[in-house]
């Protein structure tokens, strides 16, 4: 028509795909991300989600046979939890020093070395095969060694995780930063999905064993799991790395913050817990600035308030042990029953990792966490019914209870557990300075396994005020409604107030 022009191709807006054709996308998008190289650090990702093979047996067990308490087992928990705060010691060794040959495949040795350790001593305790000591000592202890083993190993597939990813094309030339980028993301969704498809694997599993076979023996089957990372760290050549020079300042600092821990924590220093949890904060900090020193402003503006976002996320409190004796007792579940939610929960948590994760892939840090926060409150409301006895009432008037409600909502719940972390993990890949990848990987985990410790402060803290023990649930209600309102509250205050800057 005269006097009107065409409307040139660019100006018009894509039409948005059909959902037929997301969800297929959504669905190969792992698959195609795939390669061989990846196949050592998927699976000492996979060991380590299949040690739910015993985690059920070490729960019962734990119940019947042990004396801690519910804040006991809490505060027990915080200390297993600073192994993986020292991370920087592990991954300033891995990076810098070369045992017979090798930087990566003896390391996983030496940490699959410890998990069956672990393993064997959990077997000999369980059967009374070690009369000499007390069962909480051997538990504590094996427990220790177990946590150490699987620290050690997962800074060795944190590492490689930036390393399988090539920076340039085959002729020499490099390859687009939109590219790296996307696929040291989809290396983290791949770690995510073999940790998953390693609980799912033996979920169920683990509760009929438990239910069958004595602890003992299943704490022997478990030592499949650490051969199942040896195999995989010998199947796969790996690429040689640079050797770097040991940073004295990164390893001795680490170095010094665990004999502080030691000191405080065997010389019973009042608040030792809380002290530690301090002096780690500065340690890892201070480690933190001089690393990211050459990165530029932006990104580390953009580091700082997505950890800060993440690290308050991570640090709300739990319930405690004493909701899970709780379900025992009271609600009637069983070593299988708890393996059949473990089982859909890891299966769930596995295909919506695999749907959503390159979704999460490409948004915002602030904006997946606002929306798992409010998932998170809305799918904590089955166990606020559990605990105030609705069971009793739906049994009544529509014929299901306990059991219809546990696995109603370990089935709307699981998929959210492991999605947190795929945002932050991207960005600490995407930033992972070359010939520092191990250390930078592992001080960042250490800030954000640090919240982790955090938690179990306040889980602690929540056992103290509001006392749960075996068959002593009276103030169980009020302590589970507790932990969801600060589980919500204050997340959502640190995405309001920080998420456009962490953007």
């Amino acid at each position: 028509m005269t006097g009107s022009t065409a409307p040139d191709d660019k100006d018009i807006p894509p039409l948005p795909r059909p959902f037929s054709e997301r969800l297929r996308a959504a669905v190969i998008a792992p698959i195609k991300a795939m390669r061989l190289r990846y196949l050592p650090l998927l699976m000492v990702y996979f060991a380590y989600g299949a040690l739910g093979l015993v985690g059920i047996a070490e729960s019962f067990w734990i119940k019947q046979e042990l004396a801690l308490s519910p804040a006991d087992l809490a505060a027990l928990g915080v200390w297993l939890t600073l192994p993986w705060t020292i991370k920087m010691v592990f991954g300033q060794i891995v990076d810098s020093v070369t045992l017979f040959g090798s930087q990566r495949r003896i390391y996983v040795f030496a940490g699959a070395g410890l998990v069956a350790s672990g393993l064997l001593i959990f077997a000999g305790a369980a059967g009374g095969l070690l009369p000499a000591y007390g069962l909480d000592f051997l538990y504590i202890s094996a427990k220790l060694l177990i946590v150490i083993g699987i620290v050690l190993q997962d800074v060795v597939a944190d590492a490689m995780s930036t390393e399988v990813v090539d920076r340039e094309n085959a002729d020499g030339s490099p390859r687009p930063k939109k590219d790296i980028e996307y696929e040291l993301g989809m290396v983290q969704v791949l770690g995510r999905l073999a940790l998953s498809f390693g609980i799912f694997a033996v979920a169920g599993l683990g509760g009929v064993l438990a239910k069958v076979y004595s602890y003992q023996t299943v704490f022997l089957l478990g030592l499949i799991i650490p051969v199942i990372s040896i195999t995989g760290a010998l199947l796969v050549r790996l690429e040689d790395v640079p050797v770097k020079p040991i940073d004295w300042r990164i390893l001795g600092g680490g170095a010094g913050f665990g004999i502080v821990v030691a000191i405080f924590g065997l010389g019973g220093v009042p608040y030792n817990q809380e002290l530690i949890f301090l002096v780690s904060m500065g340690v890892v900090i201070a480690m933190l600035f001089r690393v990211v020193g050459d990165l530029e402003a932006e990104a580390k503006r953009k580091i700082f308030f997505a950890a800060i976002i993440i690290f308050i996320f991570r640090s709300t409190p739990g319930v405690g042990e004493g909701y899970r004796w709780f379900s025992i007792d009271m609600l009637g579940f069983d070593e299988a029953f708890f393996g059949t939610l473990a089982q859909i929960g890891a299966g769930l948590a596995m295909v919506g990792i695999w749907l959503l994760a390159d979704t999460i892939t490409r948004r915002p840090i602030a904006s997946v966490l606002l929306w798992l926060t409010v998932f998170y409150t809305i799918l904590s409301l089955p166990n606020v019914a559990l605990v105030y006895r609705v069971d009793e009432w739906t049994q009544e008037m529509f014929g299901f209870g306990a059991h219809t409600i546990a696995l109603i909502d370990t089935a709307a719940e699981s998929p959210f557990a492991q999605l947190s972390m795929i945002p932050m993990l991207t960005l600490i890949a995407i930033h992972a300075p070359a010939g520092k990848r191990a250390t930078w990987f592992a001080l960042m985990a250490s800030l954000m396994n640090l919240a982790l410790v955090a938690g179990q402060l306040q889980t602690k803290y929540l056992n103290w005020v509001f006392a749960v023990d075996r068959g002593q649930y009276a103030e169980l209600p009020v302590l589970v409604v507790s932990a969801v309102v600060i589980g919500f509250v204050v997340p959502m205050v640190a995405i309001l107030l920080f998420g456009r800057r962490a953007t």
